[in-house]
C-alpha cells in the first residue's frame, strides 16, 4: 500500500480558541507546553508539547467552533490521579470515567473554550 512518504515526522493539532493567551497559559500550567511563537496580527500561536515533534496551534477567533474535530488524548499511568488533579484545578469533565475492562480507562474533559480532550489509561498490561 502506498502512502505519503515525504511527510515530516511531526504533528501540529489546531484548536480554535477565544483567548489564545489565556488558553496558552492553561496548556502550559496543566500539560507543560512551551510557547514557540505568537503572531498577534493573525491571532495565531504554536505551543510545543512535551512529546517529541508534537505541537498545538491555537487560532484565536471570536466564536470558536468546538464541535467535532480532533480530540487530544493523553496517555497516563493513572486516569484517577490525573483526573483528581485536573478537577482540583477547576477543569470540567464530561461525565464519569469510562472503563472497558482489560482494555482502557477513559475520561473526557474540556479546555477553557470547550475543546474536547481525553485521558487514557491502558489496562491491557495490568494484572487482573
Amino acid at each position: 500500500m502506498e502512502h505519503l512518504t515525504h511527510l515530516k515526522q511531526e504533528l501540529t493539532v489546531v484548536y480554535q480558541v477565544s483567548d489564545r493567551k489565556a488558553t496558552t497559559a492553561w496548556y502550559q500550567k496543566h500539560f507543560g507546553f512551551e510557547l514557540e511563537y505568537d503572531v498577534e496580527e493573525i491571532g495565531w500561536c504554536e505551543l510545543k508539547s512535551t512529546l517529541n515533534q508534537v505541537w498545538l496551534g491555537l487560532s484565536e477567533v471570536e466564536e470558536p467552533n468546538v464541535k467535532g474535530g480532533a480530540t487530544l488524548t493523553w496517555g497516563t499511568q493513572s486516569v484517577d490521579k490525573s483526573r483528581q488533579y485536573l478537577e482540583s484545578e477547576g477543569v470540567k469533565f464530561d461525565g464519569e470515567t469510562r472503563v472497558i475492562p482489560g482494555m482502557v480507562k477513559l475520561a473526557t474533559f474540556f479546555d477553557p473554550d470547550g475543546n474536547h480532550l481525553m485521558l487514557a489509561e491502558n489496562l491491557s498490561q495490568q494484572e487482573a
